[in-house]
């Protein structure tokens, strides 16, 4: 019987805005040709136990939380990466930081022997260029725009965002052929979720008809979340205030002390693993930049932004601010706080921008580009016709 080609989705924690794509991305595709072909999920950096890999994928972390409690230094490490380059900046990533633990990356990569490598994360499209041979590579950008990192060489990139698109296409390397616009990838559950707030709130156990807020900020509660939560649950309006403090655990445990005034609901959460169910059940979304902002998106819900922690997250934000138009920017929390009670006190001036939102909605899902990885893969494996 003939060797089915192998195709391996390794995933990678920088922060959960690489692994959710990375799970719809898998979860579709397998779906669809997940009988055509092995489709391997690898938790790639923790699943053999080897401690420099362990480390390696950790340093990821703490870079974000890094660059949330000091933007300057994440606006730094971006601005190295384009001073360098594609090539350096990923050398230096990898093997000037970490050589061993670059070595025993490229080795598992070798004994996963994959076919084709799809991810959603820099690192193994790295990796997997220095197998011998060289697996079919294919990665989606989840940010707006590329970084160098995401530049690379690759066989295929996949980016979301018509600015970034555009931009790419202007590199040499980059041309219709090997780089195309997909719609965003959006975990799947998504589209399971009633579009009635009122249905979903009434699910979670919250009040139906209080202007409700979404606080977050990404998975590490890292920024204005607790003077803004603090701020908000002491006003005299019919509120419902949804704090998500992720892995911040002493966040929670102090928010939990927290008294609200007698108006408002206030629901802090630590790692809500409902996260989507929250978002539907929102009027707004308040939190830093990042792609937080398209699940709020998908819903319906404008979205004020409280800060960015580098230039990535910047670019996210101007594509919700300028091509979308669902998004606002209020970097003090005092501001922020006065523009949420004008939009709970005011349909009128919320409605503009929760129409930009529903507009956008038919961007969102992962079908676009499993179907489009899928024509790459024939096309390098013609038997599979």
């Amino acid at each position: 019987m003939e060797k089915k080609i192998r195709v391996l989705f390794p995933y990678v924690e920088a922060g959960f805005g690489h692994i959710m794509p990375q799970r719809s991305l898998e979860e579709t595709f397998r779906k669809k040709y997940g009988e055509k072909v092995e489709v391997v999920s690898s938790r790639f950096f923790t699943e053999t136990g080897d401690r420099h890999l362990i480390s390696y994928e950790q340093m990821f972390s703490k870079q974000v939380r890094l660059y949330n409690r000091a933007p300057a230094v994440g606006y730094f490490a971006m601005g190295c990466c384009e001073l360098f380059g594609s090539r350096l900046s990923s050398f230096a990533s990898m093997r000037l930081v970490a050589p061993v633990a670059c070595d025993r990356a490229i080795k598992h990569m070798r004994d996963l022997a994959p076919d084709v490598v799809i991810n959603t994360h820099w690192a193994p499209n790295y990796y997997a260029a220095r197998l011998d041979p060289k697996p079919l590579t294919i990665m989606y950008c989840p940010d707006a725009q590329l970084n160098k990192l995401f530049e690379y060489p690759c066989d295929l990139l996949l980016i979301s965002m018509p600015k970034g698109y555009e931009k790419g296409l202007k590199r040499k390397r980059l041309t219709p052929e090997n780089f195309k616009q997909v719609s965003f990838l959006i975990r799947n559950e998504a589209f399971a979720i009633p579009s009635d707030k009122k249905q979903v709130r009434r699910g979670l156990g919250l009040p139906e008809d209080n202007f409700t807020v979404l606080l977050v900020e990404g998975a590490y509660g890292i920024g204005k979340i607790e003077v803004m939560t603090k701020l908000l649950i002491k006003e005299d309006l019919p509120l419902t205030v949804i704090s998500v403090c992720g892995k911040n655990e002493k966040l929670y445990e102090r928010m939990l002390a927290f008294k609200p005034s007698d108006r408002v609901t206030f629901k802090p959460f630590a790692f809500a693993d409902n996260m989507l169910e929250l978002h539907a059940a929102s009027d707004v979304f308040c939190g830093k930049s990042g792609n937080m902002l398209a699940e709020a998106t998908f819903f319906g819900n404008p979205s004020v932004v409280t800060h960015f922690a580098n230039q990535i997250e910047r670019n996210i934000a101007d594509h919700y601010f300028n091509t979308v138009g669902c998004a606002l920017k209020r970097f003090d929390a005092e501001e922020a706080v006065d523009l949420i009670k004008t939009f709970a006190l005011d349909p009128g001036a919320i409605a503009p921008y929760r129409s930009a939102a529903l507009a956008y909605h038919g961007n969102f899902g992962s079908e676009e580009a499993a179907d489009g990885i899928w024509e790459k893969i024939v096309k390098r494996f013609p038997s599979l016709r």
